[in-house]
């Protein structure tokens, strides 16, 4: 098992219109991480109860070199340039394995398997 690279990611956004467009946008980049990033072990947005206009997102790469390959993903790069007109505040944490247990990987979350 590789100790990989990871980040958590928290945004709080303009509004609630921003924030449905930012969702939008979001949704379009995680079709090509789907599609395209086979480096990218997970790749996790979260709402916050009680906190409508912020979303989390929980990434996890193979490694370091996957997280910039992540990162120069055409797919990436227009998400990184439109996000900055929904969001007013951007907070991010980089992730050093220390200890844990890596589940099984593989198991689709994408639009036909959320919950509402």
């Amino acid at each position: 098992m590789t100790s990989g690279f990871g980040l958590v990611v928290r945004f709080t956004l303009r509004d609630a219109a921003a924030a449905l467009a930012f969702d939008e946008l979001v949704s379009q980049t995680l079709d090509g991480i789907r599609k395209h990033e086979a480096g990218t072990v997970a790749y996790l947005v979260h709402r916050v109860p009680d906190e409508p206009d912020v979303r989390v997102f929980y990434e996890l790469y193979e490694s370091r070199t996957a997280f910039d390959a992540h990162e120069q993903q055409p797919h990436t790069c227009h998400f990184l340039a439109e996000r900055e007109k929904f969001v007013l505040s951007t907070d991010v944490t980089f992730l050093e394995l220390a200890d844990g247990k890596r589940g099984r990987t593989g198991v689709d979350t994408g639009p036909d398997h959320r919950r509402g």
